[in-house]
């Protein structure tokens, strides 16, 4: 996009003021406190009502129950089933952008940070009757290391429209690039245009941004098979895992990860389900490394039940 079309793109469009994020658990309250603190009048709402009074209580996140008059909607709800955390799941986040599209007021902005199978935002879209500007911008936060890999670090971006797009970089990074130095000027000398100053990653088709954030989860799932069936292997040849792991580790350019008690949690083993499911052709690799984890599961328990019975 030209510098020119989009220092008058943001002129026109009127600024972010009111943002509501839904869903404020382990990765949507880091996210309502940084918008908070980057100086948006941020609200917050979750299906839970203790979650909320927990979240105005403690972080100072403000209660919003009905949807008029927001800016922007920032989604980072579960996705998958309430009782099976690897099994994928959008029912919730449908029954919201219907909540968003009969309460809210048409041409705001809408961003999914929720994980996500492929073309569920563009479902999304239809849903909301092409009325609002709508994004995925998937989330990378990591809680042991929030400072290094946070809510503002590098993020990957894609919109149903370009008038999407740029929306939701304008929202996210503030700052475009390919401005010249007088509009740069103008923009950061206009505070209504305040930003939340995440650099973002644009690509050219939101299905493109859906796939990268459960391909990169189920890159992390082959590393951590490729750890367990080596693993196996040492075990099975009388050989020091570990030794092996530290020595094959010296070289720059390979990180053997360690195993623990199999591969679990909310995000991995659901993410690589949701690739696996995105295309008729399945990933040989990755349901081998599917089998591979369900013999270390199984390995692991034999371990600790042998164990148990010598303490015994």
């Amino acid at each position: 996009m030209e510098a020119e079309n989009i220092i008058n793109h943001m002129k026109d469009e009127s600024s972010f003021e009111k943002i509501l994020v839904i869903g404020l658990g382990q990765l949507g309250l880091p996210v309502a406190k940084y918008v908070k603190d980057k100086g948006f009048d941020v609200y917050g709402y979750d299906s839970n009502p203790l979650v909320m009074d927990n979240a105005e209580r403690e972080h100072g996140i403000k209660k919003l129950e009905n949807f008029k008059d927001v800016d922007v909607f920032v989604i980072c709800i579960s996705t998958h089933k309430e009782n099976d955390v690897s099994t994928p799941q959008v029912d919730g986040l449908l029954a919201l952008i219907r909540k968003i599209s009969k309460e809210a007021t048409n041409g705001k902005l809408v961003s999914i940070e929720s994980t996500i199978p492929r073309g569920t935002t563009r479902k999304m879209f239809e849903i909301l009757e092409h009325r609002f500007h709508v994004v995925h911008a998937p989330h990378r936060w990591y809680a042991l290391e929030e400072e290094v890999h946070g809510v503002n670090q590098l993020r990957v971006i894609g919109g149903v429209c370009d008038c999407c797009l740029r929306t939701g970089i304008r929202f996210y990074d503030g700052v475009s690039h390919g401005l010249e130095k007088e509009d740069l000027e103008y923009y950061n000398g206009n505070k209504s245009y305040k930003s939340l100053g995440i650099p973002m990653y644009s690509v050219s088709s939101v299905e493109l941004a859906e796939l990268t954030k459960i391909i990169e989860n189920a890159d992390r799932y082959l590393q951590i098979a490729f750890a367990e069936d080596l693993y196996m292997f040492c075990k099975a040849n009388q050989i020091s895992f570990g030794e092996l792991r530290d020595a094959i580790n010296t070289k720059w350019n390979v990180n053997i990860l360690e195993p623990r008690d199999g591969i679990g949690g909310h995000c991995i083993p659901k993410d690589t389900r949701m690739f696996l499911e995105s295309s008729e052709i399945k990933s040989k690799i990755l349901i081998a490394a599917q089998e591979v984890d369900k013999d270390y599961r199984k390995y692991i328990e034999r371990m600790v039940k042998d164990i148990n019975q010598i303490n015994h």
